[in-house]
């Protein structure tokens, strides 16, 4: 059972990101406030949800929610900044969109930087416990994979409509078939064996 609210504050906001793990494609972040007499039956943490119920979750979420924005970071800062910081600082991005301001932030994990004059407070596993984390584990869910619906047209090969970009076996195959892309994150274990790969 997802709680509403972790601080008194009527203006919360719940952040999470998704892609963290994936070799290509951005960390997409997503932060929403919730009217606080939000309820939906459905509503749960984006991994332990199918597709078609976050699907069906996105727009009654977009519809009800007070604000919530949703920020991409591409690969190239990724590389520069590295992973953590990056889903930090999309973090950061998406909640400095919301309108109105959040008084308090609740923020999925254990890492992140304080943006002035907004308490927060981490939360492991977040997004299964809270349910404005939930919307924007779902929101950043969507939002990503519908960004790599879209350059999986310019790049086929990877299959990124299946995959989203994670290091699934057949991912990594095109990899050492066709190399890399400037959607691919050149920082991270792009193959097993990466003094192989040839740029």
């Amino acid at each position: 059972m997802l709680i509403k609210n972790y601080s008194n504050f009527s203006l919360e906001a719940g952040t999470d990101e998704a892609g963290r793990g994936c070799l290509a494609g951005p960390v997409t972040a997503a932060a929403v406030i919730l009217p606080n007499d939000f309820e939906h039956k459905l509503l749960n943490d984006s991994k332990q949800l199918s597709q078609s119920k976050r699907l069906l979750l996105k727009p009654i979420i977009e519809n009800i929610a007070t604000s919530f924005a949703i920020t991409h970071l591409d690969p190239l800062i990724i590389d520069e900044i590295n992973i953590l910081n990056a889903s930090i600082k999309a973090m950061q991005e998406s909640i400095l969109k919301l309108n109105p301001y959040p008084e308090y932030v609740i923020v999925d994990g254990n890492r992140f930087k304080p943006i002035p004059n907004i308490p927060h407070s981490c939360i492991i596993k977040g997004d299964s416990k809270y349910m404005s984390i939930a919307a924007a584990s779902i929101l950043a869910k969507t939002y990503r994979d519908e960004y790599m619906n879209q350059i999986h047209e310019e790049f086929p090969m990877y299959n990124w409509k299946q995959n989203k970009g994670y290091p699934t076996l057949e991912h990594r195959e095109a990899i050492r078939k066709y190399g890399v892309t400037k959607y691919h994150r050149m920082s991270f274990r792009l193959l097993p064996e990466q003094l192989k790969l040839d740029f």
